[in-house]
């Protein structure tokens, strides 16, 4: 919370009605890892992505005009945003990461927004920034080595880092695109990672799991996994990274990606509440009877 209140204290032409939205757009984030959590219930993590974007890009290619900014920085804000941070985090959950501790973890984010937007463009950190981000690294540092007794091992903890890397490096180049039309960026970024993330899910998960998959989203019971999907693509994806990305154009990145610690506010909040889920090491998901784990399945379920 130091990085938090450093970087806001710092910045006092931040109107408080931007403030506000970043709160919202917290919120939103926080409510999208339940989300998630139902979707992979039916579909693996690659394939899962995949149609989140999918469901956004053709009518984003059809009726939305390209955005004026740079070829280069319109693709690394659909590869760092879209694909890495997405194909990281989904994995993680689908191999062991509850979707409260998920929420806490990626946003790693904020730390690493600030300090590369500090390295790789020049923005100021002071010295009680640079004491936030110890901290909250030190932080993480303390729920790894919690990973380290836990039955589903590290492995999902380091992806779900490796999401918040890869969302810093869709901050910074959301910020340098400085699109005057932010909603348009925002959707033309889901146009980027479909194709890949398709490919991924064709090498990774196979071509029976995917069937499978499929197979079960029309069934009653699915219904779940589709409105979580339809929420990650609608409030979570259009709605939610617009204005992120809105902010992003108007204020420095190391102002604005702190927001993002209020995320797990609503997301350890709302995995209490809707999925039992308590402050503790992850485990291996538990999965319907029927469901078969393909070969990112790194760790069996429990018995």
């Amino acid at each position: 919370m130091l990085v938090l209140h450093d970087l806001v204290a710092d910045d006092r032409r931040v109107p408080i009605r931007h403030r506000l939205l970043a709160v919202v757009v917290a919120v939103l984030w926080g409510a999208n890892f339940i989300a998630i959590h139902a979707s992979l219930e039916i579909f693996p993590p690659f394939l899962c992505s995949a149609l989140r974007f999918t469901l956004m890009a053709i009518p984003t290619l059809l009726l939305v005009p390209r955005p004026d900014v740079p070829t280069r920085w319109l693709v690394g804000y659909g590869v760092g945003f879209g694909i890495l941070q997405f194909a990281f985090l989904y994995l993680a959950m689908d191999v062991g990461m509850p979707a409260g501790l998920a929420s806490l973890v990626l946003q790693s984010s904020a730390p690493f927004t600030v300090v590369l937007g500090a390295v790789l463009l020049g923005e100021r950190l002071g010295t009680r920034a640079a004491a936030g981000v110890a901290v909250a690294a030190l932080g993480m540092a303390v729920v790894g080595s919690q990973r380290l007794d836990a039955e589903a091992g590290l492995l999902p903890f380091v992806l779900t880092l490796m999401g918040g890397l890869g969302w810093a490096f869709g901050n910074l180049a959301s910020r340098l695109a400085v699109a005057p039309r932010p909603l348009h960026l925002t959707l033309w970024m889901t146009v980027i990672p479909p194709v890949p993330m398709l490919t991924l899910s064709l090498l990774v998960e196979g071509p029976e799991r995917i069937g499978t998959a499929l197979a079960d989203s029309l069934s009653t019971a699915a219904i779940p996994a589709w409105l979580g999907l339809a929420y990650t693509t609608v409030l979570a994806t259009l709605v939610g990274l617009g204005i992120w990305t809105w902010l992003m154009a108007r204020h420095p990145s190391g102002t604005v990606a702190p927001f993002s610690m209020l995320v797990p506010v609503t997301g350890l909040a709302l995995a209490w509440l809707l999925l039992d889920e308590v402050p503790a090491p992850p485990r291996a998901r538990r999965r319907r009877p029927g469901r078969r784990r393909g070969p990112v399945g790194l760790t069996p379920p429990p018995a």
